[in-house]
């Protein structure tokens, strides 16, 4: 079992939760973008807003490296680039634009958000690694 992970949680939870924890920050993503835009708050609007950010975590969570230890800087890398990557090129192809200041704000938010987490989990389980011995 690879450092990072806790023998406290078996792997498929460590899995389910860290998926979670991704979706939610793209939910996130999203919703603040549509908020900072005044953009209507209605759910199909957000959903259109996610899918395409959906669609890049999906092709990354798709890949072993993920899968294997979802909770690693590495995997976060990997759901970070094709998140902002498929996401940013499907909403190119949907909306025929994609302005740099929009290219900037979502791969710096996805950054925050997606590593983010992971980070602080990482801390987490080094300080409680810590306490134990």
């Amino acid at each position: 079992m690879p450092p990072e992970q806790s023998d406290a949680l078996p792997h498929s939870r460590i899995v389910a939760l860290a998926l979670a924890a991704d979706v939610v920050a793209v939910i996130v993503f999203a919703a603040i973008g549509r908020a900072s835009h005044d953009e209507a708050g209605d759910l199909l609007g957000l959903l259109g807003t996610i899918a395409p950010f959906a669609v890049g975590l999906a092709a990354a969570w798709a890949t072993p490296m993920v899968r294997a230890n979802p909770s690693g800087l590495r995997a976060g890398a990997v759901v970070l680039g094709a998140t902002a990557v498929i996401g940013l090129l499907l909403r190119l192809a949907f909306l025929g634009r994609l302005p740099l200041a929009f290219v900037l704000v979502a791969v710096i938010s996805l950054g925050v958000l997606l590593l983010g987490w992971r980070g602080l989990a990482m801390l987490v389980a080094r300080r409680v690694a810590h306490r134990v011995r």
